[in-house]
C-alpha cells in the first residue's frame, strides 16, 4: 500500500471515530482546535464527479451542499461564518417544517430472507446551496442523465426539475428534459400508485398530477411517472418519480429530492426487497475535502455495530424514531427524566433521527441541565457571546487544542453513544468562536441533527426495525 493510500485510510478512519460502549466511555477528550479551523478557512468547491465502486459496494459520494459553491463566489466560499449563517437560517426552517408535518406540532398532548444488491453513491455537503445539506449524485433517465440530489430521510417523494420548465430554479446541471429518456412513461390518473401520492390529482384527464409543499415556503409540482435511476452500474427501473415543472425553494444547486423516509414512496419503500429495507450513510464532517457515502442493500450492515431498536410513529410513518432513554457529560449521567424522549401511544414527543436538520434539538426540560452540566465541566474555558442559536459558545482563538467532557446519548436497552468532540463543538466563525451545537426545540419533539451524526457510519436495517452506529 502507498503512502497515500496509508494516509487517506488513517483520515478517513479518524473522521469515522466514534466510541460505543455499554458500561463505561472516556471522561474527557481532545478537540483539536487549529486543524479545525485550519479546516474552516481552506475550503475547496467540489467538480462535478461521477460516483465510485468503493470496495465492491455500489458507493454513492455524499456531500455537504457548501462543497457545490461556485469558485467565483468567494465572498461566501472562504467566509466560513457566512455560511454558517446560513445553515442556521436554513435548519430554523428545517425544524418549523417537521413540526408542522407531526401530530400537536410535535408537543406533548397528555402524557407527555431477501436477494439483495448493494448499491450506492458518495454524499457531498450542500450548505449553500438550498434546503437541502447532503447531495448525491445519480443517473435519471435512459440514457442516464447525471443530477445532483438533496437526500432527506425526512421525506418520502424522489423528484427531479423536468422540461419544459415553467418555473425552475437554479441548479449545477441542465433541467432534465423527459424527451430525451427512452424509459420515461407518465403514471395514469387511474394507477394504485397516483393513489400513494398525498394531494394528487390529474392532468388533462390522462396522467397523475403531485404537489409536495414544505414547511419552509419551497415547493414541487407536476406530473408522476415511472423512470430509470442510475447508482454507479447498478440501474434501477421504473422508479416513481415526480417530473416537476413548477418548482421553488431552497433547493438551488441540487436538481430534485432523493426522499429515504420510512414511507411506500420513498425510494427505500419502493426498492423493498431488492435492498432489504436497508441502507447505510456516513456523512462527511466539515471542514474536510472527504466524501462521505451513502450505500443500499443488506450487504452494508456493518459487523460490529451497536444496534436500536427503531420505533414507528403512525400518525408519521415518514421519520425514523429511536428510543432515547437519556444524555451524559463527561462520563456522568446527567439527572433528566426518560418521559421527556418518550414516543407517545398518541404519536406525540419521541425522538427522530434526520438528515435535514443540522442541529440536534432537544426539549428544553431535557437542554437546560444537559447545558448547565457541559458548562459546569468546561468552567476553565473562557466563554464567549452567544451566536444565532447557540448560547453556549467559547473564545478558543488562544487555543492549539482543549480538553473537553464527553458527550453521550444514552439509548434504550442500554447502548451509549459518545460523539467525538467535533461533533458537539463547532467553530462558527474563522477566528476561534465555538459553540455547543445542541439547542431547545420549543416543543417535545426532540431531534438528532447532522452535525451530531457526522463522521459516524449510520445503517438503517428498516426489514428488521434496527438502526445502527458504527463501528467505523
Amino acid at each position: 500500500m502507498s503512502l497515500v493510500a496509508i494516509l487517506v485510510t488513517m483520515l478517513q478512519l479518524a473522521l469515522c471515530s466514534i466510541a460505543i460502549a455499554t458500561n463505561s466511555f472516556p471522561d474527557l477528550q481532545l478537540l483539536n482546535v487549529n486543524e479545525t479551523l485550519t479546516g474552516t478557512k481552506m475550503f475547496m468547491p467540489l467538480g462535478l464527479s461521477e460516483t465510485d465502486d468503493h470496495r465492491g459496494k455500489w458507493n454513492l459520494k455524499l456531500v455537504h451542499r457548501d462543497k457545490l459553491l461556485s469558485p467565483n463566489d468567494s465572498s461566501t466560499l472562504h467566509n466560513h461564518g457566512r455560511r454558517f449563517h446560513a445553515r442556521m437560517q436554513r435548519d430554523v426552517k428545517r425544524v418549523a417544517s417537521l413540526l408542522r408535518r407531526l401530530p400537536g406540532k410535535g408537543t406533548h398532548d397528555g402524557d407527555a430472507a431477501y436477494q439483495v444488491n448493494d448499491f450506492g453513491s458518495d454524499v457531498v455537503s450542500g450548505m449553500d446551496q438550498g434546503s437541502g445539506e447532503y447531495f448525491v449524485r445519480i443517473g435519471v433517465g435512459s440514457p442516464p442523465r447525471s443530477q445532483y440530489m438533496v437526500i432527506d430521510s425526512g421525506s418520502d417523494i424522489v423528484w427531479v426539475q423536468c422540461q419544459p420548465c415553467n418555473q425552475c430554479y437554479r441548479q449545477s446541471d441542465p433541467v432534465f428534459d423527459p424527451a430525451n429518456s427512452a424509459s420515461f412513461a407518465g403514471v395514469s390518473c387511474g394507477s394504485s400508485v397516483c393513489d400513494r401520492i398525498d394531494n394528487s390529482g390529474c392532468n388533462a384527464g390522462r396522467y397523475c398530477r403531485y404537489e409536495v409543499m414544505y414547511g419552509d415556503g419551497s415547493y414541487t409540482k407536476g406530473t408522476l411517472a415511472l423512470e430509470t435511476l442510475t447508482f454507479g452500474r447498478m440501474v434501477v427501473k421504473n422508479v416513481a418519480i415526480g417530473c416537476g415543472h413548477v418548482n421553488r425553494g431552497m433547493f438551488i444547486g441540487a436538481a430534485g429530492l432523493l426522499g429515504l423516509g420510512g414511507g411506500s414512496m420513498s425510494l427505500v419503500g419502493q426498492l423493498g426487497g431488492q435492498t432489504g429495507g436497508a441502507f447505510s450513510y456516513c456523512l462527511v464532517s466539515r471542514g474536510t475535502d472527504a466524501s462521505g457515502s451513502l450505500v443500499f442493500g443488506r450487504g452494508t450492515m456493518p459487523v460490529g455495530a451497536t444496534w436500536v431498536p427503531l420505533l414507528r410513529n403512525p400518525r408519521a410513518p415518514s421519520f425514523y424514531y429511536v428510543g432515547l432513554s437519556g444524555l451524559g457529560v463527561g462520563g456522568v449521567r446527567v439527572p433528566i427524566s426518560e418521559d421527556v424522549f418518550r414516543l407517545t401511544e398518541l404519536g406525540y414527543g419521541g425522538v427522530v433521527m434526520d438528515t435535514g436538520t443540522a442541529v440536534t434539538r432537544l426539549p428544553s426540560s431535557a437542554y437546560n441541565p444537559f447545558r448547565d452540566a457541559f458548562i459546569t465541566q468546561t468552567a476553565n474555558l473562557p466563554r464567549a457571546s452567544k451566536v444565532s442559536i447557540f448560547d453556549t459558545c467559547y473564545n478558543l482563538s488562544g487555543f492549539v487544542s482543549v480538553r473537553v467532557p464527553t458527550v453521550s446519548f444514552y439509548f434504550s436497552g442500554g447502548p451509549v453513544l459518545t460523539l467525538p468532540a467535533r461533533n458537539f463543538l463547532i467553530p462558527v466563525d474563522n477566528m476561534g468562536t465555538f459553540c455547543f451545537a445542541f439547542a431547545p426545540s420549543g416543543s417535545g419533539l426532540s431531534i438528532i441533527g447532522n452535525i451530531q451524526q457526522e463522521g459516524i457510519q449510520i445503517s438503517f436495517d428498516g426489514a428488521n426495525g434496527f438502526v445502527g452506529f458504527g463501528p467505523n
